[in-house]
């Protein structure tokens, strides 16, 4: 059963050069990007990376993760590869919303790591699903993938939706000395790799 189907596109031109923006609709009314360089359309082992939205680190500019700087850094690889998509999932807080994930950050401000915080609010230390994914790189015909990601449940979670993943490619962007804590919570607790 289709989960998340595609609306419309329109062109984003960005410094590292001209992406087409493809949004998608789940049945509940959330929106998605599927960010797109060059041909993807029916190809094999396309560069992808799953980005959760993160307001905080990918508009704002935060320094607690390395959000933004990965976001930054899969446009790049993208485009110096020629072509490639990334989506871009509307999951913010690893799905406990914004405010929510203001509120962790509070508790992070009084010595709590992200998994600690998001527990003491009552929530899982990871919500969210890539389940849509599958949708989403169905509508170019895309069945296999390698990915740019250091988190082995988006690895897990293409494979188990459908969709083979070529290849794991790391991606080392944005530590610094206020999230490396946090970059070291989500290595020992949450299972990311180098």
């Amino acid at each position: 059963m289709t989960q998340c189907q595609f609306i419309t596109e329109a062109s984003l031109p960005t410094e590292f050069g001209e992406f087409r923006l493809h949004a998608f609709e789940e049945t509940n009314g959330k929106e998605h990007l599927a960010i797109v360089f060059g041909n993807v359309n029916n190809q094999e082992n396309v560069l992808c990376r799953l980005h959760s939205e993160c307001l905080t680190g990918d508009a704002l500019f935060s320094a607690r993760c390395d959000c933004g700087p990965q976001l930054k850094a899969a446009f790049k690889n993208i485009a110096e590869n020629g072509s490639g998509i990334l989506l871009y999932l509307r999951q913010e807080g690893r799905g406990i919303g914004l405010v929510n994930k203001i509120r962790a950050y509070a508790l992070q401000d009084l010595g709590k790591d992200t998994v600690e915080a998001n527990e003491a609010l009552g929530f899982d230390a990871d919500l969210r699903s890539y389940d849509i994914c599958f949708d989403m790189l169905s509508h170019f015909g895309i069945t296999s993938v390698d990915l740019l990601t250091n988190n082995p449940k988006k690895v897990e979670a293409l494979e188990n939706a459908g969709v083979s993943v070529n290849k794991r490619m790391p991606l080392h962007e944005g530590v610094n000395e206020t999230n490396q804590s946090y970059i070291d919570t989500k290595k020992s607790k949450l299972g990311h790799l180098d």
